[in-house]
């Protein structure tokens, strides 16, 4: 979820014209029932584009971070209540739309969500609060949560953890080389006091992988904070959760979009999506079985890159991936 900077709000989204393109269809076709769930809410600059561009539409904003989900609502007040925020994972949205009253969830449930998008990860917003820790180039508490009110730290990970499971997670979700070695450094650093700071994590990283490595590899932190990061807030469960959730909330001829900053989160939904377009009906029969028709189809060839300009513009959007989807309506028997 990364945004660059701006005069205004603090924070342009990356890729809002084409994120916008993608869903357009669908929530023009849904008119004034067009519900749309921006499951990443951060600082509200996609919503408050949707609730500009679509006069019809709604927006039900979620995101777990009770700051972000206080700022974006204090910004998104002039629409009043066309914006609706849901203090959850993005993977409750299922939960939060039935059980959520108010005229907004009614249409959702009624007519099925119109629209919704991911921006996946962490945001700058997030990155620039230095007292949460996301960022390694400052000295801050080893925290990571995206929910500062609940959940494991960062800290904890480091101070608890098994060397196996230490070296598991910097290895998968960090794809750190020096895995194994690290997670030695830290039991041995641990013991004699727990990690509480970045800037002693950091200073560890710089003494543990190899100085040709540091040279060539980027910030030898990078993978590491990366790694907990990923780990503290669940952040890879909840993609494989939430896909299957939208895929049932959505409306016939809503869509779903995500935006993928790592190829960890871009595999799960690459992975996803190929099974919801694909037919189930068994190979070498010459049409479809009841039952067995593709639900969805893809609405992006393969995965969308960032243009040259917008790199250019907002560098932080040179990772990104862009895949969509739209459900189709059940075939006539």
């Amino acid at each position: 979820m990364d945004y660059d900077i701006d005069s205004n709000y603090g924070h342009v989204p990356v890729l809002r014209d084409r994120v916008t393109q993608l869903l357009a269809p669908a929530i023009e076709a849904f008119g004034k029932n067009a519900v749309i769930v921006d499951g990443t809410l951060g600082a509200g600059g996609h919503t408050e584009h949707f609730l500009k561009v679509f006069p019809e539409a709604s927006v039900i904003g979620i995101d777990r971070d009770p700051n972000a989900l206080r700022d974006a609502s204090e910004r998104l007040a002039p629409f009043g209540d066309r914006f609706v925020p849901v203090q959850a994972r993005f993977d409750e949205l299922g939960h939060a739309i039935s059980n959520n009253a108010g005229p907004v969830f009614d249409t959702a449930r009624e007519h099925g969500v119109a629209g919704s998008l991911f921006d996946l990860g962490v945001s700058s917003m997030q990155l620039d609060q230095e007292e949460r820790g996301f960022a390694y180039r400052v000295d801050a508490p080893l925290d990571m949560r995206m929910d500062p009110t609940t959940g494991i730290t960062a800290a904890d990970i480091l101070n608890t953890y098994s060397h196996g499971d230490l070296a598991r997670i910097l290895k998968t979700y960090g794809d750190e080389r020096f895995a194994g070695k690290i997670a030695s450094a830290v039991l041995k650093e641990r013991e004699k006091e727990p990690f509480d700071r970045s800037a002693r994590l950091v200073e560890l990283l710089y003494a543990t992988i190899p100085a040709a490595t540091r040279r060539t590899g980027g910030h030898p932190a990078k993978r590491t904070f990366q790694a907990l990061r990923i780990e503290v807030n669940g952040e890879l469960d909840s993609i494989k959760n939430v896909i299957p959730a939208i895929a049932e909330a959505l409306g016939v001829g809503g869509r779903a979009v995500f935006m993928s900053y790592q190829s960890l989160e871009d595999k799960i939904v690459k992975s996803a999506f190929k099974d919801l377009t694909a037919s189930k009906t068994p190979p070498g029969l010459p049409m479809d079985l009841p039952g067995t028709a593709p639900k969805f189809r893809t609405i992006t060839s393969g995965a969308e890159k960032a243009s040259e300009a917008e790199i250019s513009e907002n560098p932080r959007a040179a990772p990104v991936r862009v895949r969509g989807i739209e459900k189709l309506p059940e075939p006539a028997i």
